[in-house]
């Protein structure tokens, strides 16, 4: 009988010889040496003197005749019963409950749907004849599947292949960080024997119980608030904390494939796992894996992920996304909306996306809201994606109103002036950002004006009707004396625009004018503004008559500006003498 001792633990276990002692904590999976044993029965009721391979025909030599063919998928395998039948419960069935005239007929069985195929099934048939047989972390879950799917248990002999996969795997589920993700590796081909004997789930745990055992990243912490990066799917995933040991498992969780990816966060979250690094994972993981849709969903190829695996993903990802506050930025769950469009995932994902979205707004910067287009002719940023959140924080806030909805007015407009210079955009896409807040939502609108003027001076074709309902959500009461002349001076304004705002701007001096006491006269521009009745505009048609209206109003500035200096002359005379 042969014994194995596992790396630091004393008591041997039957059947196992180590050949690698080596199991270094925090590694990286990509590049390591793989942790391996040998594996023989404890008792051979038959020893082959050799295992041949031919084309897709294996034949196990002894003194013995083969009496029994196991057809395993196209390849066929000449063996023995009595050490085949007397450790495996599932071949035993197989090969004495066939009927007599079956079994004078054929020697031969089928064993459909075998986890890991013919390879493992190679490494079962040494095991039964008393060969070596390797055991990795690539092959140690599809073994310990098939084991289980044979029915190789202790109740038809002591140390048995059941029991010696179990050993070795828990072994490496417990000791080595690489070898866990190299277990899940191997369980991609056998996804649902890996959930049945919860290889998948074991492994998940003992990810998420060695990430958490770093005592900066379990539990919450005022002073450790990691910052997530914004995804931007072109860009390398840069995260940046605090302290990046906090971090140091995020590279291996990323390499997983999503339902173990899932697994795993749901693993983290149930040990405790901060929020922010489960949120920061998520995208750390969406950042790397998920780059390749940039190029747009008409290019992938069948090597690629295809559409539907797109739309589960994005589902999966969504359903897991930590609900705390803060715990995941407003840039990533837009891109993650962004997907969720392009994939048509389930409408109620995408409205609980955008109320989430909503609800973040008032915190946001303007470039959090940057999500890139990818097709050649679309803009440069997803504009249409931002009008739908907004729809959805507006739809919110008339319900329950909020003072917060200024802070969302300045963030929309300092978005607009950094999409306003992009060529492809479109008018209708700008102007219904403009229009998707209320005009309540701006105390001001200087920074409203400034994208627009910015739009303009990037667009020179548009038309003056185009020009004008564009501009049609300018007030001249929200706007600061600055911007009010620089608007009467703008060349790019239409004319309609340009003579209102001179006309109120008119009105308003003489009414200034008027309160300090002034005899200030109906002036000549005033007399020449007249209504072009055929047209049936009540604007003037001339653009030296706006030059001069505009002359006119800087003329009643200064006379006013001289007025109030003197009114205040007078006001502080007038207190000297009655003192």
């Amino acid at each position: 009988m042969q014994g194995f001792v596992f790396p630091g633990i004393d008591r041997p276990a039957t059947g196992l010889k180590s050949v690698d002692k080596e199991y270094p904590a925090h590694r990286s999976v990509s590049g390591a040496r793989q942790s391996k044993c040998v594996m023989s029965p404890s008792n051979a009721g038959m020893v082959a003197e050799t295992i041949e391979r031919r084309n897709k025909h294996w034949f196990v030599r002894t003194n013995v005749a083969s009496d029994l063919i196991i057809q395993v998928g196209d390849s066929s395998f000449h063996l023995h019963k009595l050490p085949m039948v007397m450790r495996s419960g599932h071949l035993n069935r197989l090969v004495f409950q066939r009927s007599d005239a079956e079994r004078e007929t054929s020697r031969k069985i089928h064993i459909d749907n075998l986890p890991g195929g013919t390879k493992v099934f190679e490494s079962v048939v040494k095991f039964c004849y008393g060969w070596k047989a390797d055991l990795t972390a690539a092959n140690i879950a599809p073994l310990y599947c098939a084991a289980h799917f044979l029915e190789m248990s202790d109740d038809f002999e002591q140390g048995n292949l059941i029991s010696k996969t179990e050993a070795f795997l828990s072994f490496l589920i417990f000791s080595s960080w690489k070898d866990t993700f190299r277990i899940l590796k191997s369980c991609e081909s056998i996804s649902s024997w890996a959930n049945e004997f919860k290889i998948t789930k074991r492994s998940a745990e003992a990810i998420a119980w060695k990430a958490c055992t770093n005592v900066k990243a379990f539990g919450s912490s005022e002073n450790d608030n990691a910052q997530c990066f914004n995804v931007l799917p072109n860009n390398a995933a840069n995260l940046k904390f605090e302290d990046e040991a906090d971090i140091w498992w995020f590279e291996d969780v990323s390499s997983l494939r999503i339902d173990h990816f899932i697994e795993v966060i749901q693993a983290l979250k149930c040990k405790g796992m901060r929020a922010d690094l489960v949120g920061s994972c998520i995208a750390h993981w969406t950042a790397k894996w998920l780059a390749r849709i940039t190029s747009g969903l008409e290019r992938m190829t069948s090597k690629h992920m295809t559409h539907q695996l797109l739309r589960v993903t994005a589902e999966c990802l969504i359903k897991v996304l930590p609900t705390e506050e803060n715990s995941v930025t407003c840039n990533f769950v837009l891109h993650l909306l962004k997907l969720g469009f392009m994939t048509k995932i389930n409408s109620e994902l995408l409205s609980m996306l955008e109320r989430r979205i909503a609800f973040m707004l008032d915190q946001c910067r303007a470039p959090d809201l940057l999500v890139k287009n990818y097709g050649g002719k679309d803009s440069v940023h997803d504009v249409g994606l931002i009008v739908r959140v907004v729809v959805s924080y507006v739809s919110i806030v008339l319900s329950s109103p909020t003072p917060k909805m200024f802070a969302v007015g300045r963030l929309i407009d300092g978005y607009l002036t950094l999409v306003a210079k992009d060529e492809n955009l479109t008018v209708n896409s700008f102007q219904s950002l403009v229009e998707a807040l209320p005009k309540d939502a701006r105390y001001c609108d200087d920074n409203l004006y400034r994208a627009i003027d910015m739009y303009l001076k990037a667009h020179p074709s548009l038309t003056e009707e185009e020009r004008m309902s564009l501009c049609g959500s300018l007030e001249y009461h929200r706007l600061s004396q600055e911007a009010c002349e620089h608007v009467m001076k703008n060349d790019r304004l239409p004319l309609k625009i340009t003579t209102r705002f001179t006309l109120l701007e008119q009105v308003n001096m003489t009414r200034s004018m008027t309160a300090i006491g002034s005899n200030y006269q109906r002036t000549k521009t005033q007399t020449i503004v007249r209504v072009n009745k055929g047209l049936g505009k009540g604007w003037m048609n001339s653009k030296k008559e706006i030059n001069l209206m505009t002359k006119e109003v800087e003329t009643m500035r200064v006379q006013l500006n001289d007025l109030q200096m003197c009114k205040l002359k007078l006001q502080n005379q007038l207190k000297r003498c009655i003192i």
